[in-house]
């Protein structure tokens, strides 16, 4: 695989200049960007998948829905959907997609939307009897004909999209120059000893004068379903089959202490078959079923033969996290006071 990724190398190099290109036409004005009354804050990245972005949504829900009438709004990846959709009790992952149907059901006090066309989307929101006062996007680092007025870079510790190289040689969707943009950068999925000197390095390497914060996922003491929960010690104690279909699943696996014979590790936002569903069943053989938050809402709704839970997980901070809750806060408030 890597052999194939150096030799497509003349391929990266295209690939650049066309996404040059097109961030330049936006930074000219030549494509235009539009941007919105309301504070909209941007949550993404530099490079493919697993940085993180869904438990970074969520740390920004918990931290601005107390005061303030909050939206996401996602392209709603892999969903069976089409247009402009705002989740409602009919909702399922299938209409919203996984991530934006785990939003809803864990948020039900704040609107939860999907549109590929992110400028339609805030339109829609904003159409609303009652609006949104803030709006996060998802995955919309790229979406450059929306402006959002606070972007938030995130990368991941293992993955540094300043060491990293433009698809398909490596996994940048963009240039590294397109970190210029963030208002401020998180490195996520940091181990939870990082020294502030490691720290120090990363920030060297990164060599932009933007905010840089670290943040590790920590995981809940307890794993749930519908109707009862367990404490995690408990689980991981007991013989049990764990299953993930999400980019780098082996931090969850090495969480649960389990052995490889009882993982299943499916592509990210995979949808189960029937098929899936009944090797699944098969392969429990009566152990207890653990999955991630995102997986769970995809297989919540199957009969099946031995207890499932899922274990959630959330964004924390390694230190400052007084300063990046500030930073958000008085992003907001400045905007409010302009309308």
């Amino acid at each position: 695989m890597n052999f194939l990724r150096k030799i497509l190398f003349p391929f990266s190099i295209l690939y650049g200049f066309i996404s040059a290109i097109r961030n330049y036409f936006f930074d000219k004005g030549i494509l235009q960007s539009y941007s919105f009354e309301v504070p909209v804050i941007a949550v993404g990245n530099l490079s493919v998948g697993g940085t993180g972005k869904t438990p970074q949504i969520e740390y920004l829900i918990r931290l601005l829905a107390p005061n303030y009438k909050i939206a996401t709004l996602s392209r709603g990846y892999k969903r069976k959907s089409e247009g402009f959709v705002l989740a409602d009790v009919n909702s399922t992952a299938e209409i919203l997609g996984d991530e934006p149907f785990q939003i809803y059901q864990k948020f039900p006090q704040i609107k939860v939307a999907v549109d590929a066309d992110r400028k339609n989307g805030i339109e829609k929101l904003l159409s609303l009897k009652d609006k949104p006062e803030v709006i996060l996007l998802d995955d919309a680092f790229q979406h450059r004909r929306v402006k959002a007025g606070f972007y938030i870079l995130l990368s991941a510790y293992d993955d540094l999209f300043c060491e990293d190289f433009l698809l398909p040689t490596g996994n940048l969707r963009e240039s590294r120059k397109g970190a210029k943009r963030a208002d401020l950068i998180i490195i996520t999925k940091c181990p939870k000893d990082l020294s502030e000197i490691a720290q120090q390095n990363i920030k060297n390497k990164i060599g932009l004068e933007v905010p840089i914060y670290f943040s590790y996922i920590d995981y809940d003491d307890l794993v749930y379903n519908q109707n009862v929960s367990k404490k995690v010690s408990e689980i991981k104690s007991l013989d049990k089959l764990v299953i993930a279909g999400i980019a780098k699943p082996e931090p969850f696996f090495n969480y649960l202490e389990v052995s490889k014979n009882n993982c299943l590790v499916y592509p990210d936002h995979h949808f189960f078959t029937e098929n899936d569903l009944n090797q699944i069943d098969a392969k429990a053989n009566n152990k207890v079923i653990i999955t991630t938050e995102k997986d769970f809402v995809r297989l919540m709704h199957h009969h099946w033969k031995t207890p499932i839970y899922y274990l959630p997980i959330k964004s924390s901070f390694l230190s400052e996290t007084n300063n990046f809750d500030k930073e958000i806060s008085n992003y907001v408030i400045n905007s409010t006071l302009k309308l």
